[in-house]
């Protein structure tokens, strides 16, 4: 049986951004092992982190958007995901980041997002978009600021906690989302 998928791919100066998929698998299990995963659910066994990569490839079918697997365009090198997420219970509709390890630091995450965010705003018509943020995850903290995002408030999420809620400026204070352009 065959399912067919449509995850458009988007474009920008450094990144390709396309369906997740199992050929992503040892560079997520190694993410995943590590304590840098501890914000977004950290340390997983591998075999929950294959079900992880299915569960955001079943985002995709089940509400029409997602996380995008990031790929360094000049090497073909898998960074991370990036994308949309709203999930049953969720309090709003969230774009989200997550970089494997050595891939932090040189703006990736904020190229991405400005492509999903742009996505999100020009093409699936959102209003308004939110980031969750552990409290703690500074760095993350720091890409929201870089995207324009302000903290708005505490939510209790029911596995993580205390998350921080970081509101998106709306598609009428960004042209394009944010993105000049993409493919």
């Amino acid at each position: 049986m065959t399912l067919d998928i449509n995850i458009p791919r988007l474009e920008t100066e450094r990144l390709i951004l396309r369906a997740p998929c199992e050929a992503d698998l040892d560079a997520e299990a190694a993410f995943f092992a590590s304590d840098a995963s501890k914000f977004v659910g950290g340390p997983k066994r591998r075999d929950e982190t294959w079900r992880s990569i299915a569960m955001l490839l079943g985002h995709w079918v089940m509400r029409g958007y997602g996380f995008w697997a990031l790929d360094d365009k000049e090497t073909g090198t898998f960074l991370g995901h990036v994308g949309l997420w709203g999930p049953e219970g969720w309090p709003e509709s969230e774009i989200g980041w997550t970089l494997m390890n050595g891939a932090t630091g040189k703006g990736y995450a904020t190229e991405a997002a400005l492509a999903a965010r742009a996505y999100a705003y020009d093409i699936l018509g959102w209003p308004t978009a939110i980031s969750l943020i552990d409290p703690a995850n500074t760095p993350s903290q720091r890409v929201a600021e870089r995207l324009g995002a302000t903290f708005e408030s505490e939510y209790e999420h029911p596995a993580f906690g205390t998350t921080h809620v970081w509101r998106h400026p709306g598609p009428d204070a960004v042209v394009n989302g944010g993105m000049e352009a993409y493919a």
